[in-house]
This record gives structure tokens, C-alpha cells and sequence, in this order.
């Protein structure tokens, strides 16, 4: 709901220059979610586009979430908050830890809100479907096996499919351990250090985006149809 000028008196500022504001944020959001690949938002980055100018207090709250409100209404978006799951490991607690989920808390990916058919068929890029396809093998693999696997055992499954960690040009990702990178950045994947009798391991596990309900149904939907797939052909 928009805020109305008797809700703005405690801010000393117009109608006007809230809308100015809201719009700014929305627009910032848009283009830094187009321009980065989806790779999440930092609040603190919002939060400074209005206190460069303004310096009351609680105002930043009050222009993202009507932000937020319009991105949903109007744009067909959600921009939602993640709260960064952490490492199954215990190697990273303490302070270390504190300070990234202080982080992810403040931290915004922006989600279409419109049925899969409908994006697909209207809002999907497909010069970018190679990288959804890719994004979903990857996340099929961690999944099915059980949530985390590491580096190398990752990279032996995706050998089997053409990807090699050592490729930097591969005809449709490029480079391919940038491509898998970017799905840490994105926040699908989270890596992390496990020591053991043989040295540090490096893990990649599924992280906020990968656990949303939406997405681990797609992915099971994903794999069944892939079973199912190769049962079909075993029994012909």
C-alpha cells in the first residue's frame, strides 16, 4: 500500500519525492538483478541510494518496502529477503560465521511471480536457457546427493556430460568454472573448506535460492523425468 502524505509528515518529505525515491530503488533493483545475472542485492546498497540525500531516520524502511510492494503489484516481481543456511561443517563458526549471516540478512534476490508456462513463454530469454540448463544439472547432482558433494566429485559427474573444469571456452558457457561460480554468487550454491585426514576439501552445497519450496520441487520434477527417461529405455 502506498504511504499517504500524513504518514510522510514524520519524515519531512512530499508525496512527490517519496515516489521519486520508491522509483529510484525499483530501478536500481531491475538493473543491477538484469546486469548481474540475478546475483543477490545488498540492503545496504538500497539503503544509500536514499541516504545520500535524506537523513531521516527509518525513512530507507519505509521506500524499500513500498518498493517491494510495487515490484509485486505493478512489475509481477517478488524481492525477497535470504536467509543465508549455513555450512553443514564446522569449520566455520564464531565470528566468521556471525558476520555472513549479518550479511545475507540484509540481502535481496527478486523472483518472477508469474506461472512457469507464462515466464516461459513471454519473459524467458533463450539466449540464456543454456544457463538455466545448467543451473539445473548442477543442482540435480548436489541434490541427489544429498545436498552437498565436493569440488571434485561435482566436476567427475560433469565430465560425463562435457564439461570440464579446465575449459575456458567451452561453445556455450565459456568459461565453465566461472559458470559454476556464478551459481555461488547467485546464491544457488554455497562452497566451503572441510578439513580432514587428507587435507581441506572443498564442498559445494545447496544454499537459500536451491532450497526455496518452488525450486526443489522443479528439481525433483526434473530428476523424476530423467528416471523415468532411462527406465523407458532400459525396458524397450
Amino acid at each position: 500500500m502506498s504511504t499517504n502524505a500524513e504518514d510522510l509528515s514524520q519524515f519531512d518529505i512530499s508525496v512527490q519525492e517519496k515516489d521519486k525515491l520508491v522509483a529510484e530503488v525499483i530501478r536500481y533493483v531491475l538493473f543491477k538483478t538484469h546486469h548481474n545475472s540475478g546475483c543477490p542485492i545488498r540492503r545496504e546498497e538500497l539503503t544509500q541510494l536514499i541516504t545520500k540525500s535524506y537523513r531521516q531516520r527509518n525513512l530507507p524502511v519505509m521506500i524499500i518496502n513500498e518498493a517491494i510492494t510495487k515490484l509485486s503489484t505493478i512489475f509481477g516481481y517478488e524481492m525477497r529477503e535470504l536467509q543465508r543456511a549455513r555450512p553443514s561443517s564446522n569449520n566455520h563458526q564464531g565470528r566468521s560465521s556471525q558476520q555472513g549471516a549479518a550479511e545475507a540478512a540484509k540481502t535481496y534476490v527478486v523472483m518472477s511471480k508469474l506461472p512457469a508456462e507464462v515466464y516461459k513463454k513471454y519473459v524467458e530469454d533463450v539466449d540464456t536457457a543454456h544457463r538455466t540448463g545448467f543451473t539445473f544439472v548442477v543442482l540435480s547432482i548436489v541434490h541427489i546427493s544429498g545436498g552437498k558433494i565436493s569440488e571434485e566429485n561435482l566436476w567427475q559427474h560433469l565430465k560425463r556430460i562435457g564439461l570440464d573444469e579446465t575449459n575456458e571456452s567451452h561453445p556455450v558457457l565459456g568459461n565453465t568454472k566461472q559458470a559454476l561460480e556464478a551459481l555461488v554468487q547467485q546464491r544457488y550454491l554455497q562452497k566451503d573448506k572441510q578439513s580432514g585426514p587428507e587435507g581441506n576439501t572443498l564442498i559445494y552445497e545447496l544454499a537459500e535460492r536451491a532450497l526455496d519450496s518452488q525450486v526443489t520441487a522443479n528439481l525433483k520434477d526434473y530428476i523424476s523425468q530423467i528416471v523415468n527417461k532411462d527406465v523407458g529405455v532400459e525396458d524397450e
